[in-house]
């Protein structure tokens, strides 16, 4: 028997989002590992939770999340240390991811220590990007937009630079940092071209022009979309 890891990418939050291949492959797994915060429950374990059956090993990967350190090195040595010895005895392991794996992922800290030993696959799932686009009701690009990815967590003459050119943009990892994007925004002019989302495809998302959103109340799943017409369709 020869032992696979299956990087899976979960989608990002509504379970009915998880691709038909993600489903087989985690029930098919041996052992299902995933990332959780230190204490309590694992987002990406929650997505997937109705096709974990009853009783499968799992490897929950805890680490302080969202505490802007990446990557977690002690962390991931750890785990992959462990997922290659269960792929040495032959065994399936399936590693759930929120979103998609190479997009922002925590999956591709474990492909960069595990792609050379052992056999590994990647599953893509829909990204927090597309929710969002899809939260807005609004194209991320049209035609021949160039559309930036843009950290949240950037220094604020960072922010500005990349900004200030943007044909469209999508701002990620905002959380703490809203209140220094929205001022860069608001200094550009593009405040009233920004869509704010948050908890996208749960039931407790979000939808707001940027000035009505509270300065502190952006949550860690949060992001922004510009487009420098308002609309990509213009």
């Amino acid at each position: 028997m020869t032992g696979i890891i299956y990087g899976i990418g979960v989608g990002p939050g509504d379970p009915e989002l998880l691709t038909l291949k993600a489903a087989r492959l985690i029930r098919s797994a041996d052992l299902i590992a995933y990332p959780a915060p230190e204490e309590g429950p694992s987002f990406a374990r929650q997505i997937a939770a109705t096709h974990i059956p009853s009783g499968m090993p799992e490897l929950p990967i805890r680490m302080n999340i969202g505490d802007g350190r990446f990557p977690k090195d002690d962390v991931y040595d750890g785990a992959a240390q462990t997922i290659a010895e269960a792929v040495a005895r032959g065994q399936q392991v399936t590693v759930l991811c929120e979103g998609d794996p190479f997009f922002y992922g925590s999956f591709m800290y474990l492909f960069a220590r595990l792609a050379d030993r052992c056999r590994v696959e990647v599953v893509p799932g829909v990204s927090s990007l597309m929710a969002c686009a899809t939260a807005t009701r609004g194209a991320l690009a049209a035609r021949n937009d160039v559309l930036t990815i843009i950290p949240a967590p950037l220094p604020e003459e960072d922010l500005r630079r990349r900004l200030a050119e943007i044909e469209a943009a999508a701002i990620i990892k905002v959380g703490r940092h809203f209140a220094k994007v929205r001022k860069v925004l608001t200094d550009l002019k593009l405040a009233d071209r920004t869509r704010y989302v948050e908890h996208a495809t749960l039931a407790n998302e979000r939808v707001l022009p940027l000035h009505e959103v509270p300065a502190d109340a952006a949550p860690y799943f949060s992001m922004l979309l510009v487009h420098r017409r308002g609309d990509a369709w213009k």
